[in-house]
């Protein structure tokens, strides 16, 4: 008999990737009908596309919020400019959905208002997280390269009621810059980039000479060349304190993932779940070793 893990939520992070209009609004329709609990969403990674605009992002999260799903609005890791900057403003200070801070800049305008803090606001230890829990955070998102007797110290050091998420599925998102990476390889300028993001559904490939995985690059984000995969340790990380596991959307294979955890909270065996073509599975940070390294469940 299969025994069932402590009970944990699911969500589904921001779409890091450009896609189409009607690709995006079927992407969240499929979410909508899915085991996922909780959804993030909006433009986090550049202000300059324009699939859907803020507005649009709004009227979609009202919509899911109307199917009995938890919408959480994403704000940007960096922030750039000013309009950027006021944009991070009005997010914050509209009044309807829970904000997720990017970076730190957006806990001022929040003034205190209950928030998530997202993966990249560098909580390593429980003295950051007393602070975020202080200024009004519910939730923290546990940083992506932790090994898992790291994680486990940082779970057991938060303070009570804030609660812990952990990304256990897709590409990884481990650097940020000011220059569109995107738009320098086919030699652009970030500011007439041709929007040339929108044909790389889970970001381009950076290989090495010998053609072997080494990263991706999505705009201003390098990310992982392999996709995360932790979904054999989503009981496991539920015992140790996880109150929710969370799937980044990648072109395919995120309803499955969703499935695969709903599977495992269930106490069922869950399907195998495959990455998009050509990308391949990493674990390694969770493990001890470099983090593109992938090591089969005992």
């Amino acid at each position: 008999m299969e025994m069932k893990p402590k009970a944990f939520r699911i969500s589904v992070g921001p779409l890091l990737y450009y896609w189409p209009r009607q690709h995006t609004l079927a992407f969240y329709a499929a979410l909508a009908d899915s085991p996922a609990d909780i959804l993030y969403i909006g433009e986090t990674v550049c202000s300059r596309r324009h699939e859907l605009r803020a507005d649009d992002w709004l009227d979609l999260a009202r919509d899911l919020a109307a199917t009995g799903k938890e919408v959480v609005l994403s704000g940007r890791t960096l922030i750039e400019t000013g309009a950027e900057a006021s944009a991070l403003r009005r997010l914050c200070e509209q009044q309807d959905f829970q904000v997720e801070a990017g970076e730190a800049g957006a806990l001022r305008h929040l003034g205190g208002r209950p928030f998530v803090a997202g993966p990249h606001m560098n909580a390593y230890h429980g003295g950051t997280l007393e602070w975020l829990a202080a200024r009004g955070a519910t939730r923290f998102v546990a940083p992506l390269e932790m090994h898992v007797n790291t994680l486990a110290r940082l779970l057991a050091e938060r303070p009570a009621g804030l609660e812990a998420e952990i990304m256990v599925w897709g590409r990884m998102a481990l650097a940020f810059s000011a220059r569109c990476f995107t738009a320098r390889h086919f030699r652009l300028k970030k500011d007439d980039c041709g929007f040339r993001c929108i044909e790389h559904p889970d970001g381009l490939d950076m290989r090495t000479r010998e053609s072997r995985e080494f990263l991706a690059i999505n705009g201003i984000q390098v990310q992982s060349a392999a996709c995360l995969d932790l979904l054999d340790q989503a009981g496991y990380l539920a015992d140790m304190g996880a109150d929710v596991l969370r799937v980044s959307p990648q072109s395919s294979g995120t309803l499955e993932a969703i499935a695969a955890l709903d599977a495992v909270r269930g106490g069922r065996v869950p399907e195998s779940v495959n990455p998009p073509v050509g990308i391949g599975r990493c674990n390694g940070y969770f493990h001890g070793q470099s983090g593109i390294a992938w090591q089969e469940a005992p």
